[in-house]
């Protein structure tokens, strides 16, 4: 057959061939790496198209132009990388909008081997991680909070070698925190908190670049883990902790500190006088006592302390007027008992603006200053044996019978 001989086609075969051809043409011409767009694709098939809104990021994913070649409002939060010679784009982060995504987290995500930044926050994805997540050795930033993932973090979380930050929180996450977390050398912030997760937290004094953690309501169990020294924000409440919170008295950097656990024991003078300790709050514990040295509290930063619901014990601890920051002061149910001291009437407003003192066994006249009708102050000395006017609204709710202070005493 003469090769110079057209043979027609039907319009069924010229579409095909046609497309055949574009489809070439566009591979060869592609500036983002097949297997990136490929990733994408699955990531957006995870997701029910109900749960897509016209507005949303996922919905301006336009499939028919290279991720890496659009501009304007087509492939909303995707970043690609820009290499100066002809090389192929990589996609380097996704942040997705809050738009109530609900699906699964595909397992291609592991082929974007570039990615850098992921952030899946306040949606509603589901189901376990993928153990392909471990591929990401560049990723050095990780949200998923606010979604409805479940299973571990044990088969791909100690791959994150370049890791900065982790945000886990609020999920159904369960399991341990694996040992080999203390590899993450580079990490600053990890919050785990409120999941599901359990057993003994493992030692971390090797993340050295740790700055924030929060593990608040878990279930983890036993006393506190060693702790990177530089560490400034620290939130373990509602767990099942126990033990002594002395040892906290190391870390120099400490400015937030949240125990509300099972603990025991004593607020050391060695945490009260933290160089930059801003606000204290070891509430519901079993707590008995607070160190307190009249010297101490001068040049603190402290702001805010709660010991509510503890067991404290003795008299009402006057050195806290000597805390010139401090504004926000909460002994609430408690075993106080004795005075008010007069000192506290000094500091009412200047600069104390909340004082809860109610339902301990305090007895007696209150400071002249807690009369004041210009007194601009939050707080409640109700359920104790204070003789208190009603008409003074700090007063309110009511005080015990002097005999119920009497008794308590006297059990002591």
């Amino acid at each position: 057959m003469d090769f110079q001989t057209r043979i027609p086609l039907s319009s069924s075969t010229s579409f095909v061939v046609a497309m055949v051809l574009a489809s070439i043409f566009a591979l060869v011409l592609s500036k983002t790496l097949r297997s990136d767009t490929e990733a994408l694709q699955a990531l957006r098939r995870s997701i029910d198209p109900n749960m897509i809104p016209p507005s949303s990021y996922i919905s301006s994913w336009d499939f028919s132009v290279d991720p890496c070649d659009s501009t304007g409002a087509k492939f909303l939060g995707i970043l690609c990388s820009n290499p100066e010679d002809n090389m192929t784009n990589r996609i380097v982060s996704i942040e997705l909008d809050n738009a109530g995504y609900d699906g699964f987290l595909t397992h291609n995500i592991g082929n974007l081997t570039e990615l850098t930044s992921l952030d899946l926050s306040r949606n509603q994805f589901r189901g376990p991680l993928p153990d392909t997540l471990k591929n990401l050795k560049k990723l050095t930033m990780l949200s998923i909070s606010g979604n409805f993932f479940t299973g571990g973090i044990a088969g791909w979380i100690d791959g994150l070698k370049n890791i900065e930050s982790i945000d886990l929180s609020e999920n159904l996450l369960s399991g341990p925190i694996p040992m080999r977390i203390s590899e993450l050398r580079r990490l600053t912030r990890m919050n785990l908190a409120n999941n599901e997760f359990s057993g003994r937290i493992p030692d971390i004094n090797g993340l050295w670049k740790l700055d924030t953690l929060d593990l608040g309501s878990n279930m983890f169990v036993g006393s506190l883990p060693k702790l990177p020294t530089k560490l400034r924000s620290l939130t373990l409440s509602h767990n099942q902790l126990s033990g002594r919170i002395t040892e906290l008295g190391s870390l120099n950097e400490l400015r937030h500190i949240d125990l509300s656990d099972k603990f025991t024991g004593s607020i050391s003078r060695s945490i009260l006088s933290l160089p930059s300790l801003n606000q204290l709050n070891v509430s519901f514990n079993q707590l008995t006592s607070i160190e307190l040295y009249n010297h101490l509290g001068s040049s603190s930063p402290l702001q805010v302390l709660n010991v509510q619901r503890n067991r404290l014990q003795g008299h009402l601890p006057v050195g806290l007027v000597n805390f010139e920051n401090l504004q926000v002061i909460n002994l609430a149910y408690n075993g106080l008992t004795g005075r008010i001291p007069l000192a506290y009437g000094q500091r009412l407003g200047r600069p104390w603006r909340s004082l809860f003192l109610d339902d301990n066994f305090l007895s007696g006249h209150i400071p002249r200053q807690f009369n004041s009708s210009s007194l601009r102050i939050s707080g409640n000395l109700g359920n104790n044996c204070l003789n208190c006017p009603m008409r003074i609204p700090i007063c309110g709710g009511g005080q015990r019978p002097a005999s119920a202070c009497i008794s308590e005493i006297g059990n002591r």
